[in-house]
This record gives structure tokens, C-alpha cells and sequence, in this order.
């Protein structure tokens, strides 16, 4: 299990820096629990309590934690993070997520930001911009400590949002502010790979994404190896590393993820779910959903849709 401990947690400038955030986005949720905002990608939620394990897919992106914790499983690895700890996630992941701290007291409250990979690669082509030394291994999910640097500009972001006629000029600034902060911190080098043409990881990429486009079709690693101008051995380690899992568990969890949103919102059954998929066995499709649901299909759906209602 990752869990960084943060350095900073007796800072108080971080602690009011915060703490200000926390109040910023409490303000402008009023009385709801997730808002979409007009800032392009930026999401923001609270919950007066812990949530059940929710799997879900992870867009490149900054998860901020001002008051709360999560914990973000992927694969077997976990990450456990809040308030001056974030998630940085620079290539889709399929992962399980759950709120771990939260009370009506003291409420968990989230910044999300979608990150615009545009944005990340013409900041990486800006003179000015000097990256740390790349880490042994890239993984696509790092935690990394909260400075003000990075923490004013996200403020500012959320504050954009008392002026709507501000955002389409201010946002993409705010955004490039924010990825420059990334880019200059420790955790700089994993959003650079991936935006790097030549790097291994922009290949391993590049993997990803035919997976997460042609997840039903029959996976053959040699092709999927050629696609990424890698050799099988290669794109197996640097996938591994990249994701916590091998192409066909990846493939098993887009597959599975697909499914039960199917379930969910075009209410099909298990069995024309697992074809849509890709599956050629309902009996495997069943025993896979359950190992990683916890639940036999119909009866987890059933369940996710009693949720929906109360």
C-alpha cells in the first residue's frame, strides 16, 4: 500500500492554504455532493461520510484532498492519500476508489482536475520549463506532496468559478500554471514520459489506448508489442510498471468496467453484457465479475440501482 507521509503537515501555510481550499469549494457545492463545473475538467465533491468501493476509470489528472482521505486501488497496488497528499494519474487507469476519512463534522471535500495532455506537452516545449531527473520506473499513478506553489493556482481556480465570464480566458491559464507546477515537482518526469514522443512510456501509451479502443477484440500481445514499436518482453515490463497490471488483466478490468456500466444504464442482461464485451463464456464473464465485484452481476446492479434511488 502507497501512503505518503507528508512533511508539511505541521507547515501552516499548507494547513491554511488548506483549509481555505476546503471552505472555496464547501462554498460553491452548496448543498450538493459532486458539481461539474464551467472550468473545462475540473470536478468537485464532498461526502459527510465513508462510500463503498467504486469501480471507476481515472482520466490523467491531479486529485487534491483539502480535508478527508481516499483510498484508490489499482491492480494490487493502493494508494492511500488527503489534504496536503495528492494522486497525480497521467494515462487512463481502471481502478477502485472509496472515500476512507469522512464525517458530517469534517467532511471530505475533492478537487479533480482532468488534465488537457495538450496543455502538458506545449508547457514541456516552453524553454523556461526545466524537469527533475526521471525515477527509476514511470508509474501512471504517483503520490506527491502539496506545495503552496501548486495550491494557490487551484485556489484561484475554484475562486474562477464567482465569475463565470472569467473562465474561458482565465481557465486554460490556470490549467497551464498547474501542469508547470507538476512538471517542476518530483513527480514532473511521469506526465513528461508520457507526452514524450520517443519515451517508453508515450509507446506503453500508446498500448493503452489500442486496449481501452478494442477491448473486445481478441488480445495478441505480439501485435499489441508491434503497435507499440516494442519488442513482447519489453511492453510487458514497461506496461506492468505503467499500469500494476499485464495487457490481458488490463483487458479483463476495461471489459468488466464496460459491463456493469451497460448493466447499469442500458439495463442489459449478464449474458448479452459479457457478449458485448468480448466474452465468449457467461460462466467466466460471472466468475471474473464477482472476484472483482464481490457480487454475481445482476445482483450487484440491483444493488448499485437501490444506491441510485435512496
Amino acid at each position: 500500500m502507497m501512503e505518503c507521509k507528508s512533511r508539511r503537515t505541521d507547515d501552516p501555510g499548507i494547513t491554511q492554504a488548506l483549509k481555505a481550499l476546503a471552505g472555496s469549494i464547501g462554498k460553491v457545492l452548496g448543498a450538493s455532493t459532486e458539481l461539474s463545473t464551467e472550468v473545462p475538467g475540473l470536478k468537485l465533491y464532498r461526502s459527510s461520510a465513508p462510500t463503498a468501493p467504486n469501480p471507476c476509470t481515472y482520466e490523467p489528472s491531479l486529485l487534491l484532498i483539502p480535508q478527508g482521505k481516499k483510498r484508490v486501488d489499482l491492480g494490487k497496488q493502493s494508494y492511500v492519500f488527503g489534504e496536503s497528499i495528492f494522486l497525480l494519474t497521467s494515462i487512463e487507469l481502471p481502478i477502485v476508489s472509496r472515500v476512507s476519512v469522512a464525517s458530517v463534522e469534517k467532511p471530505y471535500i475533492a478537487f479533480f482536475l482532468k488534465l488537457d495532455m495538450g496543455i502538458v506537452r506545449d508547457v514541456l516545449h516552453t524553454e523556461e520549463v526545466r524537469i527533475s531527473t526521471p525515477s527509476a520506473g514511470t508509474a501512471g499513478m504517483v503520490l506527491g506532496e502539496a506545495t503552496l506553489e501548486l495550491l494557490a493556482p487551484c485556489s484561484r481556480m475554484v475562486q474562477l468559478l464567482d465569475t463565470p465570464q472569467d473562465v474561458p480566458f482565465f481557465g486554460k491559464l490556470l490549467q497551464r500554471e498547474i501542469v508547470y507546477r507538476l512538471l517542476q515537482g518530483p513527480q514532473g518526469d511521469r506526465l513528461r514520459s508520457i507526452a514524450t514522443l520517443a519515451d517508453q512510456s508515450y509507446r506503453t501509451a500508446k498500448a493503452v489506448t489500442w486496449l481501452r479502443e478494442n477491448f473486445g477484440k481478441t488480445l495478441n500481445v505480439d501485435e499489441l508489442a508491434s503497435i507499440a514499436g516494442m519488442s513482447r518482453s519489453t511492453l510487458h515490463h514497461h506496461f506492468r510498471g505503467l499500469t500494476a497490471m499485464s495487457p490481458i488483466q488490463f483487458q479483463k478490468q476495461l471489459r468488466l468496467h464496460t459491463a456493469r456500466q451497460k448493466m447499469l444504464t442500458e439495463e442489459l442482461d449478464a449474458v448479452s453484457a459479457a457478449f458485448e464485451v468480448g466474452y465468449e463464456s457467461p460462466s467466466q464473464f460471472n466468475r471474473e465479475y464477482k472476484r472483482v465485484f464481490g457480487k454475481p452481476p445482476m445482483r450487484d446492479v440491483q444493488a448499485l440501482r437501490a444506491a441510485l434511488v435512496s
